[in-house]
């Protein structure tokens, strides 16, 4: 009994840990300078002992915490994948559109106020039935103009459809 092969893996990692200084942890939080929720580091044993591990911002390395943040990982790229495409689905539709904005002008041709990413986004909606977000709608400055003007979406980095903004003006007595 008691010979190298009773002894756990366990114990083999906790004895590289005290001979070399360091462990590895699993963030469970973001920790500035460190790392993000999720990510494996490598860090001096007391920092993790000390200050990591008892604020539960990590947890040590085990077989199975490691396996956990690798599902986490996989899943997260599937939401992010299945997010992607949708994107792209609503670049396609918005590419293009061109959508009317209806506001009181006076009798200098000015709008009576302006015309805001949130009209735009509106218009968007009522013309494709795709819910745009209003900060996701790039005016440069707000439309105080009748006229065409093309207007950027920024759905993602690389996601920039372009949609053509009639502003109609109304006489507003």
């Amino acid at each position: 009994m008691g010979g190298e092969s009773a002894r756990s893996p366990f114990f083999f990692v906790w004895r590289w840990v005290i001979i070399c200084g360091a462990m590895r942890v699993v963030l469970l939080e973001d920790v500035s300078g460190l790392g993000m929720i999720g990510d494996v580091k490598e860090v001096a044993d007391g920092y993790a002992r000390n200050f990591l591990i008892p604020r539960k911002l990590a947890e040590f390395a085990s077989p199975s915490a490691l396996k956990r943040v690798e599902e986490q990982h996989r899943a997260t790229a599937r939401r992010r994948d299945a997010a992607g495409a949708h994107l792209v689905s609503l670049a396609e539709a918005l590419d293009g559109v061109e959508v009317v904005v209806k506001a009181k002008v006076g009798e200098q041709g000015r709008l009576y106020g302006s015309v805001t990413n949130s009209d735009v986004a509106e218009a968007i909606h009522q013309a494709t039935g795709h819910e745009v977000d209003r900060k996701k709608v790039e005016l440069e400055e707000a439309i105080h103009q009748p006229g065409e003007y093309e207007v950027v979406v920024r759905l993602s980095k690389d996601l920039l459809p372009k949609v053509k903004v009639v502003v109609e003006g109304e006489n507003g007595q």
